[in-house]
């Protein structure tokens, strides 16, 4: 937890490395609603944030698997992310553009 008033020494969980989590920190940390003390030092938050700042979201994860199917519509390949159903009918992503409004009334998006 974040305790503004004095300078906090900290270590970092990627280098192992003691930081310096300054008050000027503190506060900036507390105006933005952050309650929880960084746990990387400064050159660690900066390469992660140059590596794209993976949050956990497909870090280490296999790639998608890809499923080819014919669009519905022009009789085109697709490739899509999930496995098609043989009840749904399955469109490129240039014919599913004018379908997100087709019948669905005014402003709003279809969610197959």
């Amino acid at each position: 937890m974040i305790n503004p008033g004095q300078d906090q020494i900290l270590v970092c969980r990627e280098c192992g490395q003691e930081f310096t989590f300054t008050v000027g920190e503190q506060e900036f940390f507390a105006s933005r609603g952050l309650t929880n003390t960084p746990s990387r030092c400064p050159s660690c938050r900066a390469a992660r944030k140059a590596s794209g700042g993976r949050r956990g979201r497909g870090y280490g994860r296999e790639e998608r698997q890809m499923y080819t199917v014919t669009c519905a519509s022009c009789g085109n390949e697709a490739r899509v992310p999930f496995l098609p159903r043989d009840d749904r009918p399955v469109y490129c992503s240039d014919c599913y553009r004018p379908q997100e409004s087709y019948g669905r009334g005014q402003g709003r998006r279809a969610r197959w």
